[in-house]
Order: structure tokens, then C-alpha cells, then sequence
């Protein structure tokens, strides 16, 4: 693991010290403001270089993806709503995504996500007594790769928090942006979330995801997109599964949508 991450700056194997406190407390107090904690430099530089390495060499395997959507990847028929209703704007989506079962065994994405010590670290950043890796062999870990011309429209996530890597920046664009906490968990403020779906720019954030960064975020709350992918250089990012029940997968039709495949558990 000392080869993947850089245990000096973020001893997630000594979490039991004061300076492994001082980790957990500070990413707890990021996630605590604005819903996201920013790790730069978690991977290694010789780790993000094989992680590029690996996938650039998979890139051909990437399921591609494209399609719109609304804000919260709903079925609703956009013809049959009101222009007011949120769900009646339309984003895009287009993205590759390599599953897990073909994330090279000696990737350190791979090594990062199967490691216990990662888990522990995670769990108690996020506040999860028992934080389990997500039981799914397509989606437990995936690398997505964004070509030129991708992007990931606005949306809110499904799940409870996300765990990301940067892997490869694009030469321009790709900028995560976010608007911290517009909804509530009990408030769903369609005003605000129209406001943004209309093109209003207030209280948009942005994340810098240098490569190497590692980034805990809580996105059922907080809309967020990946702007178009500009130059010649995909981006690289690896988004690593977790939940709180033990037996979270994907739906038969998630695993289609996301992979083009299915895959059952062993």
C-alpha cells in the first residue's frame, strides 16, 4: 500500500494516532460544510502514472454510454410535464466506463479499493460504523474514461456518498462543479434546483482534482456535473463502491445501462 498512497501525509494506517485524528477530523469538518473532502496527493505519483498506464491500455474496453437525462435520472416523459417541472430539462451524459471485473488486478485503483485499511479510513471519514465495499462485480469499482466532447450532465446521486480518484486531467475542461447542499433531507427545493437547470451560476463550487486526488462526496444533496471535455487527453477518474449494507449491488438493468452486460453475483 506505501508504494499507492503516500502514508506520510495521510497515515490511514495509524489511525489510532493523533495525527491519524487530525485526518479523520478535518476531512469529517470538509464533508460537515459543504458536503466534499478534497485529498490531493492521496495516490502516489509512480501509482497515478500505472493507474494511467493501465487504463489507457484498457480504454478500447470502455462501455460507452450517451444519453439525456433529467437532474435525477428519472423515467418521467419531459413531453408530458410542465416547463417549470424540473424534470422537463435535459442534460447529457456521454462517458466510458471500465467495469470491475476488467480493472487490471495490479492497478493501484484496484489495490487503493481492496484495501481494508483505505475502508477503515473511509468508514470514519464518512461517519459509517461498518462501511462495506459495494457486492457487485461490475460496479464495485469502475474507471471512467471521458473522451473529447464527454461530459456528465447535472444530477443528484442515488447513493449516500461517492468516492472518486483522479487519475488524468483533459488539457481543458472536464471541471467537476458542484452546489453544495441546495437540497436537504427534507426539503427538495425544486426553486433552487430550477434555477440552476436554468442556467443560474449562484453558489456554484468547483473541485480542483489534480491527479492523485482523493474525493468523499456527498451528492444526493449536492447537484453536481463534469463539465465537456476539451484537447486531445481524456479524462481519467476511478469511482470506488461503497455502502453501508453489505449486500449493495446494481440492479440486473443498472449493470446494462452502465456496462452493457450483466453480471451475476458468485
Amino acid at each position: 500500500m506505501s508504494n499507492c498512497i503516500d502514508l506520510i501525509r495521510y497515515p490511514i494506517d495509524r489511525l489510532d494516532t493523533g495525527i491519524g485524528a487530525t485526518l479523520i477530523s478535518t476531512a469529517r469538518e470538509a464533508l460537515a460544510e459543504n458536503g466534499a473532502c478534497e485529498l490531493p496527493g492521496f495516490l502516489t505519483t509512480s501509482a497515478v502514472d500505472e493507474a494511467v498506464v493501465l487504463a489507457e491500455a484498457q480504454r478500447h474496453q470502455a462501455f460507452r454510454m450517451e444519453q439525456e437525462h433529467d437532474i435525477e435520472f428519472s423515467d418521467h416523459d419531459p413531453a408530458t410535464l410542465a416547463p417549470t417541472d424540473i424534470h422537463s430539462f435535459r442534460v447529457r451524459t456521454a462517458k466510458g466506463g471500465i467495469a470491475y471485473d476488467e480493472v487490471a488486478m495490479n492497478s493501484p485503483a484496484r489495490i487503493v479499493f481492496e484495501s481494508d485499511e483505505v475502508k477503515a479510513f473511509l468508514g470514519q471519514a464518512l461517519g459509517v460504523d461498518r462501511l462495506h465495499r459495494m457486492d457487485d462485480p461490475l460496479g464495485a469499482l469502475n474507471v471512467m474514461v471521458y473522451e473529447p466532447g464527454d461530459e456528465l450532465g447535472w444530477h443528484f446521486d442515488s447513493a449516500e456518498f461517492v468516492v472518486t480518484m483522479m487519475l488524468q486531467a483533459p488539457e481543458y475542461g472536464g471541471v467537476f462543479e458542484f452546489v453544495p447542499m441546495l437540497r436537504s433531507e427534507h426539503d427538495g427545493n425544486d426553486e433552487g434546483v430550477r434555477a440552476l437547470l436554468s442556467g443560474s451560476r449562484a453558489g456554484i463550487c468547483t473541485l480542483a482534482c489534480d491527479p492523485g486526488t482523493l474525493v468523499l462526496f456527498r451528492g444526493h444533496l449536492s447537484p453536481h456535473r463534469v463539465t465537456p471535455i476539451e484537447g486531445t487527453r481524456a479524462r481519467i477518474n476511478a469511482v470506488l463502491g461503497y455502502s453501508r449494507r453489505p449486500d449493495h449491488r446494481l440492479s440486473p438493468s443498472g449493470q446494462n445501462r452502465f456496462y452493457g452486460r450483466t453480471a451475476p453475483i458468485l
